[in-house]
């Protein structure tokens, strides 16, 4: 078909536009990316003909594929710090060296025997699809709230592998260029040396930008596009020296940069995910909209077909299974894992890039692999992201009936807050952007993390299945109601809440909906730090037959704020303006009560505990302290829950 504007402008603003839509419609419907961003590019292309990025780019078209993915694995690589990969378990380490090298064999040889490859194809092919990659894994993940365990195998791996795939490809490729008497062996080690050359040039590359940064010597505006600059001029000098070495040196660059442990790292990072995203939709896109259409047919072919069910039912899981033999990974873990392996953006953008270098090498079966690449990354995704819910509860492998909370603040309040949730028994977690804001937490010996809940790497370093609430609780309204609508695919809006909007002479009015309004009566979290300050204090009340919920209400302080409910089955309610609770007998009310009201109780307590005679109120004030936390509470159920 004819294009519908013969533009190469036209075309490059079609697909950025399709693919970042993709993403959106992905996010929004909660279905994986690379499948919307498949259905478009095809529908664009191949099928309807408005566009082929191919011709319309013309010699230009290989050079921005080339780019992309040298991109894409520095950001993969950045995210290798070796300090955490020492904290694996057994079957992680195994997973990604034997079991790695034991896809590699077995995939290799299943494109040969099956995809009808030559060796040399298919074993430089076989090394490329040894990844699965974060991108594809992590939203899976969330989709699934895997068990911890299976979850951190699956993470891992995927960020482990995924920078070394198209590096194994890369020394394939020359190993079998040189059996197949291409290349001398002079010309070999010229190239193993040329590759360690590549590794000091990436090494260096880090050590120089980063110190620099450090030292403070680029000024934050220029941080992430010197980053960017120095990216491309590592991968285009590496390759210049020697041809395919490239990668392999900002592969280089971004493990070393990841084991600096920058602290100013994490401020270029939301251009490297901006740029990241921009460039995996538009390259994603531009390959599958260029696709022949007689690559759509190939994708049936038997032989394709037979490799795929290779890949998913045989190669996968005997890779997992030998690899992990000796280890304490149970059989649903291992089921579990050897099932789950979608091959993602890296896997279908690299393979581009050698289809082409392995075509102008005179390798005629290269011709396929695009085909071969795009049906197994396309029925991986859809296979693997529709059945791993399924599949982890069958196998009793998912934490659905949690309750955990995570909260995003550093407050005071919200370090209270996160005390009395972990004293019911469940976990809870507090972030917030600055080491600072989390002393509270830190005080009171509660879990917490240093980073933006945004930000795309958080989910790199951070498990967040555990947690079934998030609550938003900022000083910038605007940035909880943000956060609250970035999780509301993943969360559902019944589990996300944001302290109420806090509205002043300093704060511009706005317009904004976000997640439900925390608390009875809904309060801001400026009000909520005032009142801890001036002395309120958390405290829970037991509901029983003869102390029901409506008493507790007729009685409760006037300035006391209910903030959430534990069940008697250990679950947790959280007050909001939006849905009226109701408490039964057995449930605990959790409040934020003022001083008066708990020197109040103090005094019942001490007035019992002296046959009913009165007690001078100073010498309550004086005894405050070491009696509230001593005393038996006279109401049923009502004690401070730090007394508990």
């Amino acid at each position: 078909m004819i294009p519908l504007f013969d533009s190469l402008l036209f075309d490059l603003m079609l697909v950025i536009l399709i693919g970042i839509l993709s993403q959106w419609i992905a996010w929004k419907f909660r279905m994986p990316a690379i499948v919307i961003m498949s259905v478009a590019g095809l529908l664009v292309g191949p099928i309807f003909g408005l566009i082929n990025p191919q011709e319309s780019m013309g010699d230009l078209f290989g050079p921005i594929i080339t780019f992309a993915v040298a991109i894409i694995l520095f950001e993969g690589s950045l995210n290798l710090d070796f300090k955490e990969i020492k904290e694996f378990s057994k079957p992680i380490g195994r997973i990604v060296t034997i079991g790695a090298f034991i896809a590699w064999i077995a995939g290799s040889l299943a494109a040969h025997y099956l995809a009808g490859l030559s060796f040399a194809v298919a074993f430089i092919i076989g090394g490329l699809f040894i990844v699965t990659g974060p991108t594809v894994i992590l939203p899976l993940l969330r989709q699934a709230k895997l068990k911890p365990r299976p979850a951190a195998i699956l993470k891992w791996e995927g960020i482990v592998v995924d920078p070394f795939g198209a590096l194994l490809a890369v020394f394939a490729f020359e190993f079998i260029k040189f059996l197949n008497s291409e290349v001398t062996l002079k010309a070999l080690l010229l190239f193993f040396a040329a590759s360690v050359f590549a590794v000091l040039i990436g090494w260096v590359a880090a050590r120089i930008i980063g110190n620099a940064f450090e030292r403070g010597s680029i000024p934050e505006f220029l941080k992430a596009p010197i980053l960017f600059v120095v990216v491309i001029s590592v991968f285009v000098l590496s390759d210049e020296i020697m041809h395919e070495t490239g990668l392999l040196a900002v592969t280089a660059m971004g493990i070393t940069m990841a084991n600096m442990h920058l602290t100013t790292l994490h401020d270029v990072r939301q251009f490297k995910e901006n740029i990241s995203v921009l460039l995996v939709s538009g390259i994603f896109v531009m390959l599958t909209a260029s696709l022949d259409p007689h690559i759509l047919i190939e994708i049936f072919k038997p032989n394709i077909i037979l490799y795929v069910l290779a890949m998913l039912f045989i190669v996968r899981p005997l890779s997992i299974w030998l690899s992990t033999i000796g280890t304490d990974m149970s059989i649903r873990e291992k089921i579990l894992v050897g099932w789950i392996a979608p091959r993602g953006i890296v896997a279908l953008t690299v393979s581009g890039y050698f289809a082409t270098i392995l075509l102008d090498s005179g390798y005629k079966d290269a011709e396929i692999l695009t085909a071969l690449t795009f049906a197994l990354v396309f029925f991986t995704v859809v296979v693997h992201g529709f059945s791993i819910g399924f599949i982890a509860k069958k196998l009793n492998l998912t934490t659905t009936d949690e309750s955990g909370v995570l909260i995003v603040s550093g407050t005071r309040f919200a370090a209270e807050l996160a005390k009395s949730v972990k004293d019911t028994g469940n976990e809870v977690l507090l972030i917030d952007q600055s080491w600072a804001g989390l002393s509270h937490a830190r005080k009171l010996g509660l879990s917490s993390y240093v980073g933006d809940i945004l930000s795309e790497q958080i989910e790199y370093h951070l498990d967040l299945t555990p947690y079934r609430y998030m609550l938003a609780m900022t000083k910038r309204d605007t940035y909880n109601a943000h956060i609250c609508a970035d999780f509301a695919p993943d969360l559902g809006h019944e589990h996300l809440f944001q302290t109420a909007f806090h509205v002043g002479k300093d704060v511009d009015s706005f317009n904004i909906t976000g997640g439900q309004k925390l608390f009875s009566p809904a309060i801001s979290i400026y009000d909520l730090d005032e009142r801890m300050n001036a002395g309120h204090v958390i405290r829970k009340t037991t509901i029983t037959k003869q102390y029901s919920y409506t008493q507790y209400l007729r009685e409760r302080d006037d300035k006391s704020i209910l903030l959430f409910i534990l069940r008697v089955d250990g679950t947790i309610e959280f007050f909001t303006s939006e849905v009226e609770l109701r408490a039964v007998a057995g449930d605990i009310i959790v409040a934020l009560t003022s001083p008066a009201k708990t020197i109040e109780r103090v005094k019942e307590r001490l007035e019992v505990g002296n046959g009913n005679k009165p007690i001078p109120y100073e010498k309550i004030e004086e005894r405050f302290s070491e009696v509230e936390k001593a005393v038996k509470p006279a109401i049923p159920g009502d004690a401070p829950l730090s007394a508990q």
